[in-house]
């Protein structure tokens, strides 16, 4: 599960697990020894309770040889990490600032032990925190104890994470990491005690492929550590691509976590030997700085890197002597956050002169040696005469040009930061459980003295050079007077230009296709429902014919305006009605023609806007007719007020606006575009729009098919108005026309290809807005210009009250 990158591993186990525990009579109380112990660079402070941290200071470890039959060597760290010290600096200032914080574990000091892991030591300092550095430990007879550390805040390294949560899951040790990425980590059958508060590579890799369709890079290589965070990575990111059908890899290569000379010089030759210009790294940024000097060794230039987040803000690689070579790289980022007070605090720090030749404080005293380029004590004889300079312990910080008190960038602090809080936040919500409502057995509650790692931590919810970029293509596309032949044997991606036979020419790129008998280039059929074919005209002249009607019957009510019927029908909405069904059969003109940018772009928000008005109009116009009905009964009348000419221009508005901001929403974050789509056909190349977001389109249709919804509830409760006046019924009728319109257009849809899909889209417009032109306006329009006799106050209230129609027909409360 995990790869075994310390080669002591197994001794490392044996020698924090082998205690002698012995227990001389019942008298005495039992006593376990520790057997031996690693001095780890590490910084301490006491306290009530302890929070572990492992981090990252020293870049490399060298390990002496391991031998049974001499003392156990310690192994030695270089290579000082300031980021990683700032790090460990960066949990002390959380821990200091929950301390003087009165709200949150009050009457308890937070204390901290953490461990420089050495880039490989993760293990050996998890064991000793978990375990403690106590050379003897008495043991009461009831156990009561506080454990050595509530939780841990790190390891930085995925591979180190699942070793050590193999290990201290058994036990329920919460264990945080603010850097570990490896999507394996999520499994909480394997690690049920491991916590994060950086997202999984799932999503950085989904990144990653959609820069690569951003710039249509569809040939890249692709590098990894040789570690779980790198192989997890490009398990994820193959799989991925395949699935988005976005490109290809032209190699993948291991990179080796020792300085492999030969190893990084063949890696390099890959790379300048192939074709692909993109070059993704998933590694740390050890393996980055060993790579670079093989890189700038063959002077390998004109590659355009992306960065996984392990390296993408690493300043050991933003030097001027890398940027002819990593200049313009794209990386995924860690948020970056801001932690006020911090630069204060990284001021204060000064090294402790009298525990300079102790391992319990010595990496503050290292990161002060490799800050002022000093020594506490000379290293060899004749050192101060070869020009060496003492530290004193007073220098200034300020002085001195260091990234250490650069606070603008905070990103991998910040998660420190957080993980720090979480496990504060937990421990404190443990502290003021209420005794009898507690969430273990027998509704208990933990205590500080009898506390258990694992009953801080009960969910898992913790937590994105040129001016042209460059092709990075396997091969370009076939120019004129060619077509592509696909290279056996190779990717989807590879192919050979061959030309076209003789007495045949193309004229554009990839649109040509081998002719029937095979002997020659002809274009390839293009497919997109067009102006010029009879189903486009049709549903063309369809259009324009709604369209024509809405405007006649527009005429109509606004030369009959003072009649009766037009007035009691609320002439304003029903203009407003009108004027969107006109929208409605116009839109449909923007499915029909070859797709561009702004057509694509259009059509939908086009359609939607226009649906959501005229149902809007249509619910407003069932809300009045369900006051008026409502008001003319005794008493009723006062709710009136609420439904003046304003509300109703406002509720439509506001309904309306509603749409427009889901379609900006869309159109901002991932609008639709024209696509070239050659799936279907090897011979033929449909043009089609591609909707972006399906979360956008369907929020899109289910607002217009939640307005219907409504609308259609609201007039069939009031459907049974006086005998004369059916306008409840007529919309009911029309929302059920609609609503079968579209129920039935999303199976069709679904399963029409190309062309036929946006002609069943336009269909659907077309067939819902006649059939709501028909059965909102029909009636009326006959009896305006066919039966005028009808067309009068009487006709309409038919055996309904007076005091009913006196409603309809006010100018100024009419429905």
């Amino acid at each position: 599960m995990w790869a075994l990158s310390d080669p002591s591993l197994l001794l490392t186990m044996l020698l924090y697990y082998h205690f002698l525990c012995s227990v001389s009579s019942p008298l005495y109380s039992s006593s376990c020894q520790l057997q031996g112990q690693f001095h780890l660079n590490g910084m301490h402070k006491a306290g009530d309770a302890i929070l572990g941290g492992l981090f990252q200071i020293h870049f490399f470890s060298v390990f002496p040889d391991l031998s049974f039959t001499s003392e156990p060597q310690q192994p030695t760290c270089h290579g000082f990490d300031v980021l990683g010290f700032r790090q460990a600096q960066t949990m002390a200032f959380a821990i200091d600032e929950i301390n003087r914080n009165h709200n949150l574990l009050p009457n308890v000091t937070l204390g901290y032990s953490a461990y420089d892991n050495c880039n490989i030591l993760g293990f050996r300092a998890a064991l000793s925190l978990s375990n403690g550095q106590e050379e003897q430990v008495k043991l009461n007879e009831t156990c009561v104890g506080i454990p050595p550390v509530l939780g841990i805040v790190g390891d930085s390294s995925s591979t180190r994470c699942l070793a050590i949560s193999s290990v201290l899951g058994l036990y329920r040790v919460p264990m945080v990491s603010y850097f570990a990425t490896c999507s394996c980590l999520s499994d909480r059958q394997k690690f049920p005690s491991f916590f994060r508060t950086i997202p999984s590579d799932a999503f950085q890799v989904r990144a990653v492929i959609q820069i690569l369709k951003h710039f249509s890079w569809t040939w890249a290589g692709l590098l990894i550590s040789d570690d779980d965070y790198g192989l997890y990575a490009a398990r994820s990111f193959q799989s991925d691509l395949a699935q988005s059908g976005g490109g290809c890899l032209a190699y993948l290569e291991v990179l080796p976590w020792s300085k492999d000379t030969a190893e990084l010089r063949r890696i390099v030759k890959v790379m300048k030997k192939s074709a692909a210009c993109v070059v993704i790294v998933f590694a740390h940024e050890s393996h980055m700085i060993d790579l670079m000097e093989e890189v700038m060794r063959h002077n390998v230039t004109g590659l355009q890197w992306i960065a996984s987040e392990a390296w993408t803000s690493a300043t050991v690689l933003q030097t001027p002597d890398l940027m002819p070579y990593l200049g313009g790289t794209l990386g995924i980022a860690i948020r970056r956050g801001e932690i006020p007070g911090l630069r204060d605090f990284l001021l204060q720090i000064r090294p402790e002169l009298r525990l300079n030749n102790s391992n319990e404080n010595n990496v503050v005293n290292q990161f002060w040696e490799y800050t002022f380029q000093c020594r506490f004590a000379p290293p060899s004889p004749g050192w101060l005469e070869a020009g060496g300079a003492l530290c004193t312990g007073q220098e200034d910080l300020e002085n001195v040009d260091t990234e250490f008190l650069d606070i603008s960038n905070l990103r991998s602090e910040y998660n420190v930061y957080k993980a720090v809080y979480a496990l504060a936040y937990a421990l404190d919500d443990l502290l003021q459980c209420e005794s009898g409502r507690g969430p273990f057995s027998e509704h208990s509650c933990g205590s500080l003295q009898r506390l258990e790692p694992w009953q801080q931590f009960r969910k898992k919810d913790l937590y994105f050079s040129s001016p042209q970029p460059p092709r990075s293509v396997c091969s370009e596309s076939c120019p004129p007077g060619t077509r592509m032949a696909r290279k056996k044997g190779e990717p989807v991606c590879c192919f050979d230009c061959i030309p076209c036979s003789e007495g045949k020419i193309s004229n554009d790129t990839d649109d040509f296709w081998s002719s029937p008998q095979r002997d020659h280039c002809v274009p390839k059929k293009t497919e997109f429902l067009s102006y010029h074919e009879p189903l486009g005209i049709c549903l063309t002249a369809t259009s324009l014919l709604g369209t024509f009607i809405c405007a006649v019957v527009l005429g109509i009510f606004i030369y009959h305006h003072n009649t009766p019927i037009v007035r009691a029908n609320n002439s304003e909405l029903s203009f407003q009605l009108l004027m969107s069904l006109k929208l409605c059969f116009l839109c449909s003109l923007l499915f029909i023609g070859r797709p561009t940018l702004w057509t694509c772009q259009l059509r939908h928000a086009a359609f939607g806007i226009s649906f959501v008005l005229c149902m809007s109009c249509i619910l407003v116009k069932t809300m009045v007719v369900l006051a008026v009905f409502q008001a003319s009964k005794p008493g009723a009348g006062a709710g009136l007020k609420w439904f003046g000419v304003l509300q109703q221009r406002g509720t439509v508005l506001v309904l309306t606006s509603l749409q427009a901001a889901i379609c900006t929403a869309w159109l901002v974050s991932s609008s639709p575009t024209p696509h070239r789509n050659t799936q279907y056909h090897n011979d033929k190349i449909i043009y089609e729009c591609v909707v972006g977001s399906t979360v956008g389109f369907s929020l899109l249709l289910g607002y217009i098919g939640f307005l219907a919804l409504l609308s259609f509830l609201l007039a069939f409760l009031v459907r049974k108005l006086p005998d004369n006046f059916n306008e409840a019924k007529h919309i009911t009728f029309s929302m059920l026309i609609f609503s079968a319109v579209w129920v039935a257009f999303v199976p069709a849809y679904i399963s029409s290809p190309g062309k036929y899909a946006d002609a069943v889209e336009v269909f659907a417009i077309l067939a819902s807005s006649f059939g709501l032109l028909v059965a909102l306006f029909g009636p009326k329009c006959y009896i305006i210009v066919m039966r005028p006799e009808r067309n009068t106050k009487k006709a309409i209230m038919g055996r309904g009250t007076t005091k009913f129609l006196n409603f309809h027909i006010n100018p100024t409360m009419s429905i």
